[in-house]
C-alpha cells in the first residue's frame, strides 16, 4: 500500500527570511492524517534567506537530521558545538536530556536550502551528543547510501531508533530496490528530479508512505536525489 504526499498539500511557513514546507503537522500547522509516519515525526524542506536564521531554541528526546542540499548552513549548541554544514553534509543531533542550538544562513548573499528531519528516539533521556559527515556525490550515485542508523554501519550517522535513512542520487532509467521486513514500513522524499516509486510517479517536493509490502522499487524519470527511511 502507498500513501502519495504531493508537494503542493504539505503545510507551508512563508516569512520574509523562510520558506518552509512541512510534510508532517508541525507548529502552527496541523494535519490530523500528517502527523508522522512511524517514528518519523518531522520533514521541513526550509530555505533561508541569507544571514538569517533560527536563533537559540531548546530540544529534547528527539534525533535532529539537517541535510544540506545548497549553502552552508551555521550551527551552534549548549554542547559547545560550533559548526558549518555545508551542500553534501548531514548533521545528527541527538537532543537527549535537553540542548539548545542555533542555525542560521552562514551567507550573506546566497539563500541556503536543506531538509530538517526529526526521528522519535526509542531511548528518553541521556546525554546529548553531536554529530556531522560529509557524503560525497560518488557513494550515493547509482544506489542507496546509508546516511544514517542504528548502529552506525558503513561510515554512516549513528540515532536511537530502529530506523535507517538512506540517500540516492540516479540518473534517468537508473533503478533501485529494496528489501522491507513484514514489521517495518518505508518512506521515500524526492529532492530532486522525478522518480516512478512503486508505479506512482513523484516529483521534486513529492513524498511516499509504503506499508504492507516486502520490497520498495524506485526508478529515475529524471536525474534523481532521493531519501528513504526504513521505519519500524
Amino acid at each position: 500500500m502507498i500513501t502519495i504526499r504531493k508537494n503542493q498539500e504539505r503545510g507551508l511557513s512563508s516569512h520574509d527570511w523562510l520558506d518552509s514546507r512541512h510534510t508532517f503537522s508541525f507548529a502552527g500547522y496541523y494535519d490530523p492524517d500528517w502527523v508522522g509516519f512511524a517514528s518519523l515525526r518531522v520533514i521541513n524542506d526550509d530555505h533561508v534567506a541569507p544571514g538569517a536564521g533560527f536563533s537559540p531554541h531548546p530540544h529534547k528526546n528527539m534525533e535532529i537530521i539537517s541535510y544540506v542540499l545548497e549553502g552552508d548552513l551555521r550551527h551552534e549548541d549548549s554542547m559547545g558545538n560550533r559548526a558549518l554544514i555545508r551542500a553534501g553534509e548531514v548533521q545528527r543531533i541527538s537532543a537527549g536530556s535537553g540542548i539548545v542550538h542555533s542555525e542560521y544562513n552562514a551567507s550573506a548573499t546566497q539563500p541556503v536550502h536543506f531538509l530538517q528531519i526529526w526521528i522519535e528516539p526509542n531511548v528518553l533521556g541521556g546525554n546529548p551528543a553531536y554529530a556531522q559527515r560529509r557524503f560525497d556525490a560518488a557513494i550515493k550515485q547509482g544506489h542507496l547510501c546509508p546516511i544514517v542508523s542504528p548502529n552506525g554501519r558503513d561510515g554512516s550517522l549513528s540515532i536511537q531508533q530502529d530506523a535507517l535513512l538512506y540517500a540516492a542520487l540516479l540518473e534517468t532509467g537508473e533503478h533501485v530496490e529494496y528489501a522491507l521486513s513484514p514489521e517495518h514500513r518505508a518512506y521515500v522524499q524526492v529532492v530532486r528530479g522525478k522518480v516512478n516509486v512503486d508505479g506512482a510517479e513523484l516529483s521534486a517536493g513529492d513524498g511516499a508512505g509504503i506499508r504492507t509490502e516486502t520490497t520498495v522499487g524506485i526508478t529515475a524519470l529524471a536525474p534523481s536525489e532521493l531519501l528513504l527511511f526504513d521505519l519500524h
